[in-house]
């Protein structure tokens, strides 16, 4: 583990260095690392990754997706998660049966619903820094937040008709609506209870620890129950999102934020590391000649996989509007840009390999499942062929199309500060005839109010994070020296014995903060 933590940290920078996301790099680091003869094999449990990897990052990113776009974006999401998965498993399924002599239905089926959905831990991770307009990003990871659910349902009903020999279209639709209904139900039930746990707790360590682990809680009593445990850690993520803001106290939400994102950047690299790994595993497991035979049925799944989401994306995007002429007015058609990177972007991940890892070993009967291995080592080549053909080509697709450019974001933001500076003025001068309000105290908060807000409205809703101007560079500048000085003097008195370590801890803390207040919190020392 601390090799891997190793390689992810040497990765992520080269991957930096290189301008291509981290997951791609680290892919074939684990790769290249899984094809030395002679080191030992890495097998991946699915059990470590559906329980310890999964929850958190799952919960992670419901909460940095926004609920009033997710809720907007409902009717595509689900088209996506849910039709596009079904119609995809049916294709794939077909594929696999033609192409695999002997090939029965049912683990067919099976292998269409382990690679039909696209991941969420590969849409947030390649997606992050890209500058899509951000209804794409919010559809790609409604999609594949919300798609595993539909595909884990069909995979066990088609496993349980693989193991038995039995199938009943009736109770796997019983089936999925009780594992949705009680996944979701189970993820606001937690969601609640952490509310309660946060507002009684006034420790900064104990709430970040709360908040740690109410995913873990949500997805084992989901799976307790035997429904999505996906959805379970979807909507407790929302839910929470939605209360923090008043649940903890600032300090404990930039503590929790740091915590959480080293948490997701680690569990992030670990897997895809853990992706590429399993090349040695999987190498193992079939001659030469299987493995061949295996790459060439993956090849033609992964065009399978394409076709059909090239072909859906445009069709149920134009259809819904040709049907409704209310939604043609509420909706328009989004620009074709989004519509080619949604019909190109669905990188599979480390949830499909995971479940092929899960397929059992043998049938009700005693006998092996048929073509365990083959269909795992599909499900290999198809996730690396998925991250690195549609990973790789995400970035120059994104400049190549010409979209246009999006600033609903920083509108919204400079609406939200000229609004939040409005209100506390008016708080302000509520406050004013207090007597222990010091007359001083106001005019210079109220100064500095109407500095910021002159300063806003004078945008003309230019998006706050454009290049500074002259002026704005120079006092960026200024102020890093300065706050430089102030540190560089601390430092100096802590080393000379004047004040403690903790004194300086301390100093450093007011420091940082109002660096980035002054929007100078990446800038370093020299």
């Amino acid at each position: 583990m601390i090799l891997l933590l190793v390689v992810v940290l040497i990765g992520a920078a080269l991957a930096r260095r290189l301008v291509v996301p981290y997951p791609i790099v680290l892919v074939l680091v684990g790769l290249a690392i899984g094809a030395v003869p002679g080191l030992p094999t890495v097998r991946l449990e699915p059990d470590l990754v559906f329980l310890v990897f999964l929850p958190p990052i799952l919960w992670a990113a419901a909460y940095f997706t926004s609920f009033r776009d997710f809720r907007f974006n409902l009717r595509p999401i689900l088209l996506l998660a849910v039709g596009l998965v079904l119609a995809t498993s049916s294709a794939v399924a077909a594929v696999a049966h033609a192409l695999v002599p002997g090939l029965g239905w049912a683990p067919a089926i099976a292998l269409g619903a382990i690679v039909s959905p696209p991941d969420a831990v590969a849409a947030t991770a390649v997606l992050g820094r890209l500058g899509v307009p951000r209804r794409v990003v919010t559809v790609l990871e409604g999609e594949s937040l919300v798609n595993d659910a539909a595909a884990l349902v069909l995979y066990r009903v088609a496993v349980g008709a693989a193991v038995t020999g039995s199938f009943a279209l009736q109770d796997a639709l019983i089936q999925f609506c009780v594992a949705t209904t009680l996944g979701i139900g189970i993820g606001l039930a937690v969601g609640t209870a952490t509310r309660l746990a946060l507002r009684a707790t006034h420790d900064s360590f104990a709430e970040i620890a709360i908040t740690l682990l109410a995913p873990y809680v949500a997805w084992v009593l989901a799976e307790r129950a035997h429904v999505s445990g996906v959805l379970a850690c979807v909507a407790g993520g929302l839910l929470i999102r939605r209360h923090l803001s008043t649940l903890v106290s600032p300090s404990t939400r930039l503590q929790a934020r740091a915590v959480w994102d080293v948490l997701v950047f680690v569990l992030n690299g670990v897997i895809f590391i853990l992706i590429g790994l399993q090349l040695g595993a999987l190498r193992a497991g079939l001659g030469a000649g299987g493995r061949i035979s295996a790459w060439t049925v993956a090849l033609a799944l992964f065009g399978t996989l394409v076709v059909v989401r090239a072909l859906w994306v445009p069709v149920f995007t134009w259809l819904p509007r040709a049907l409704s002429a209310g939604l043609r007015v509420r909706d328009p058609m989004p620009p074709r840009p989004a519509i080619v990177l949604i019909a190109w972007v669905a990188m599979r991940g480390i949830v499909s390999l995971a479940a092929a890892l899960a397929l059992p070993l043998s049938t009700a009967s005693g006998e092996p499942f048929p073509f365990r291995s083959e269909l795992v080592l599909v499900t290999f080549a198809v996730v690396v062929l998925s991250l690195l053909v549609q990973g790789l080509s995400i970035a120059p697709l994104v400049r190549w199309l010409p979209f246009e450019t999006d600033n609903t974001h920083d509108r919204e933001e400079l609406q939200a500060r000229a609004q939040t500076a409005v209100a506390a003025l008016r708080r302000l001068e509520e406050l004013a005839t207090e007597p222990w309000a010091q007359e001083i105290c106001v005019e210079r908060l109220r100064g500095e109010y109407e500095a910021r807000l002159e300063r806003i409205t004078g945008l003309d809703f230019r998006s706050p994070h454009a290049p500074p101007t002259d002026e704005e560079a120079a006092t960026q500048r200024l102020r890093h020296e300065v706050l430089t000085a102030e540190r560089v003097a601390a430092i100096a008195l802590r080393d000379q014995g004047v004040v403690s370590d903790e004194v300086l801890h301390h100093l450093e803390s007011e420091l940082d903060l109002e660096a980035m207040r002054a929007g100078v919190g990446d800038w370093r020392a020299r």
